[in-house]
């Protein structure tokens, strides 16, 4: 599977279109969360205009009142339209398909099928931190297996993961996050292969969180977990949200494997009846027209990328930083700067730069910090020159 190239949109980057005066009159959590003298590289909102395609198609719900009750499979049907011309995959079959509330939740969802109370949940930090809250709160016990030195999938841990939680007999499940949220890194099919055979041998069910999957920055394809042999009981969460900025516009969609449609046939009828209506319309958007503003945006973040990496190595030389092939997330590795296990709180009390906290990420995420680099090169040049500065009055080595 390889990506297929898009050509120049002709649409304006659409991370340089909002000035920060403009963001700040946002009352969503990235820019209500702190005081107005911070500069918010946190949560995972970008300071982006919505695509124009987008924007008329919740116009005209509103406009008519179509603000009911979400129904049909109009958004599954555009995702599988999307995934046939952006990843030449044809495998988003709608009839083992349900539109879900969001991400997380149908996440949830999935792992309540195919896993017990007390049943063990793979996660590879370091990773998402509403993982570890959801699992804990589902009554799942969260078993980690940490990513390799080089942030990708170590086979010998996974394998061994895999062999602890079901030697007793229990069922147990791979929650995967892909492609892997802080690091950027993108499982490559290969990888992914991997992880269905070892499922597949030792009775493990795979479910991926893929809400990023859209976000592929470089020339690196995305491979959908369900499109690699062995993959077929495998399961899926996937939704425009973080690629169109959609957060507040919440829906997604689950998908099941050939041998994995029985079980998404389980799901209770109430976990497929809170997606929100305008969600699901913003999202159909999105898939089926909002591919331009996509493209734009995209080749704004690899910019971004390269930016970053130009100010980390001129501001804070100290910090590793291993440009991921996917998302608007940066995971850098602070613990040569000497600022101890959770490097954010001195950005954030000394820079007035809020990223998120490493430790939240679990077992790797000592002395590591997440940025969100979705916003303007303006502001990120600020925020990286801040962050330079607090290092320097704390003592870093920056």
């Amino acid at each position: 599977m390889t990506r297929i190239p898009h050509e120049p949109s002709g649409e304006l980057n659409p991370l340089q279109v909002l000035s920060l005066d403009q963001l700040r009159r946002r009352t969503s959590a990235k820019w209500r969360t702190y005081p107005d003298d911070v500069l918010p590289l946190w949560v995972a909102e970008m300071d982006v205009p919505l695509a124009e395609p987008v924007v008329r198609a919740v116009t005209d719900a509103l406009a008519l009142g179509d603000t009911g009750y979400a129904s049909g499979t109009r958004c599954a049907e555009a995702l599988a339209a999307f995934a046939a011309k952006r990843w030449n995959w044809d495998g988003v079959a709608v009839e083992r398909t349900a539109v879900v509330p969001d991400v997380m939740t149908g996440v949830v969802e999935l792992l309540k099928l195919v896993t017990r109370p007390g049943d063990a949940v793979v996660v590879n930090p370091p990773v998402y931190p509403p993982f570890y809250g959801f699992v804990g709160h589902l009554d799942r016990r969260v078993v980690e297996a940490p990513l390799g030195a080089d942030g990708r999938l170590d086979p010998e841990i996974l394998e061994d993961t895999y062999r602890r939680v079901t030697e007793d007999g229990r069922q147990a499940a791979h929650l995967l996050c892909s492609p892997q949220n802080p690091t950027g890194t993108m499982h490559t099919r290969e990888e992914l292969a991997t992880v269905a055979a070892l499922a597949e041998r030792h009775g493990v069910r795979v479910v991926a969180d893929e809400a990023h999957a859209p976000l592929a920055v470089g020339d690196e394809p995305f491979v959908p977990y369900l499109s690699v042999p062995g993959a077929e009981r495998g399961l899926s969460v996937m939704s425009a949200s973080k690629a169109w900025n959609l957060a507040g516009l919440r829906a997604a969609v689950a998908l099941a494997g050939p041998a994995a449609a029985e079980d998404l046939a389980r799901l209770p009828e109430e976990a497929s009846d809170g997606p929100n209506h305008v969600g699901v319309i913003a999202q159909t958007a999105a898939l089926t027209d909002g591919t331009p503003w996509l493209d734009a945006l995209l080749d704004g973040l690899a910019a971004q990328r390269s930016l970053l990496a130009s100010l980390l190595a001129e501001h804070l030389p100290g910090v590793r930083y291993r440009p991921g092939a996917a998302t608007y997330l940066a995971w850098l590795d602070c613990r040569a700067l000497g600022l101890g296990d959770d490097p954010a709180s001195v950005f954030l009390e000394q820079g007035r730069v809020a990223l998120n906290p490493g430790p939240t990420f679990g077992t790797g995420g000592e002395g590591h910090a997440r940025l969100n680099f979705g916003t303007s090169a303006e502001v990120l040049t600020e925020a990286v020159r801040r962050m330079g500065r607090a290092a320097a009055r704390h003592g870093g080595a920056g």
